[in-house]
């Protein structure tokens, strides 16, 4: 059996084949009650809601000043970008470079590459390159730190205060809601995304592969896979259950809150299982 169709409990090591989640519905240990995961269709319209928002929450916190400074009557303003423009020209090249991955390159990179992904998905089909598009998310999520520079523009004007007159601009609040935003994003597991194309390549594929044969069927003529057209029929294929194969993996348990809930099972009828009077 592939390793990729099997999934394993994180708290009880036991070992499942992994089913396909539609709508909310969530996939639960049966012996330990632990969720594995959770089908990502449910989260497919907040996600993009929220990508879309923290991309133009981005563009206005890049596009206006952070915070102005006014000492002695001489007034200042900055920017992110003219900060980085700053920080090169003192000669601090490294540490300009590592502000603008951080804080530009790697978090605008994440927004769009989902934004790539998630559209289209949400559409039914598939976009070129998406296994590269997920591993590149994968591999720019980790070197985002956006919370990080917040909290440090957050502690300089702190310390500023005692030194002159620290006015927030716009750009800074929009840097506190993309924080927020940025959040959220980061909290969906891209990896999901595998689950929801792999279930859009089957339904591509079943139409073609249910006219293979006539009438529908794969099989031989007639639809028969183990008699021949003009003979005897053939011997059953041998069971693949033998002694010495292992037992076949269970299923998970699947729960799905939109479900209707169902009430505690009645007891059979039968002399067993009557209560005592």
């Amino acid at each position: 059996m592939a390793q990729d169709k099997l999934i394993a409990c994180h708290d009880c090591d036991a070992l499942y084949r992994k089913p396909r989640l539609l709508g909310r519905q969530t996939a639960r240990c049966s012996r330990c009650g632990a969720t594995l995961y959770s089908s990502a269709a449910s989260q497919l319209d907040r996600i993009c809601a929220v990508t879309v928002a923290a991309l133009v929450t981005f563009l206005i916190a890049q596009s206006f000043p952070i915070i102005e400074l006014d000492a002695n009557g001489i007034t200042t303003e900055s920017s992110l970008f003219g900060a980085l423009v700053v920080l090169w020209h003192e000669d601090m090249e490294i540490i300009a470079v590592m502000v603008f991955c951080a804080t530009i390159l790697f978090p605008l990179t994440e927004m769009v590459a989902l934004l790539y992904v998630l559209l289209p998905v949400r559409r039914g089909y598939i976009p070129p390159g998406f296994n590269l598009v997920l591993r590149a998310i994968q591999f720019v999520r980790p070197w985002g730190m956006l919370e990080v520079f917040m909290l440090g523009v957050l502690i300089t004007i702190v310390k500023m205060v005692s030194l002159a007159r620290v006015i927030p601009e716009t750009a800074l609040f929009a840097f506190g809601a993309l924080t927020l935003m940025f959040t959220v994003v980061v909290t969906f597991d891209a990896r999901t995304l595998w689950d929801i194309a792999d279930g859009l390549r089957d339904a591509a594929r079943a139409p073609r592969e249910g006219g293979a044969g006539p009438n529908g069927q794969a099989g031989g003529a007639g639809g028969s896979p183990h008699r021949a057209p003009d003979g005897p029929p053939s011997p059953a294929p041998p069971s693949s259950l033998s002694p010495s194969s292992p037992a076949p993996l269970a299923e998970p348990e699947i729960r799905d809150p939109a479900a209707p809930a169902q009430g505690p099972a009645k007891p059979r009828g039968g002399p067993l299982n009557k209560a005592p009077r």
